[in-house]
């Protein structure tokens, strides 16, 4: 009989994963915040200011940029605070997620490939994500924004545990 203290074998912790991301992530949200900002406000200034566009563009044009100034001011400071993961030998956990926050656990016996990904933002803040693949329906789980080394131990200690852990991963 299973109680609320003493869980069965087969049933993993609920508890928020341990660890935070690297506090360099706050700057990568920042730019990339900043960058989709430029690319949706680049065309707006372009057709007010070269082409002499309506009036109104060029409200639409300062909605974008103040928008873009707030997101890149609030939003990355909240990721940071939210974005937590762990890897145990039973599980990958994530946690993630800013207005749908969303809480991923995925079996080590699961896992199928283990990915680390180096953007070229992050690669010039030496961030990676490390990208675990199941057989879920629901996709991969990633942890995004790790100092560069932190993913790649993560990486080996995944494949190491997973090749260790019996199970199919289907």
């Amino acid at each position: 009989m299973q109680t609320a203290e003493s869980p069965g074998p087969n049933v993993l912790p609920l508890r928020p994963p341990a660890h935070q991301v690297d506090p360099r992530a706050i700057t990568w949200w920042r730019l990339r915040g900043l960058a989709v900002a430029l690319v949706v406000a680049l065309p707006q200034l372009v057709v007010a200011l070269v082409l002499g566009g309506p009036a109104w563009l060029v409200g639409t044009l300062a909605a974008t940029v103040v928008a873009g100034l707030a997101y890149a001011a609030v939003v990355p400071g909240v990721l940071f605070r939210i974005h937590r993961w762990e890897v145990t030998d039973e599980a990958v956990y994530t946690l993630s997620g800013w207005i749908v926050r969303e809480w991923r656990i995925a079996p080590i016996s699961r896992v199928q490939t283990v990915d680390t990904e180096h953007g070229p933002l992050q690669q010039l803040l030496g961030l990676a994500s490390v990208t675990v693949t199941t057989a879920s329906a629901r996709g991969p789980v990633t942890i995004r924004g790790l100092a560069a080394g932190d993913a790649a131990e993560l990486a080996r200690q995944l494949t190491e545990t997973t090749q260790a852990t019996a199970g199919d991963a289907t």
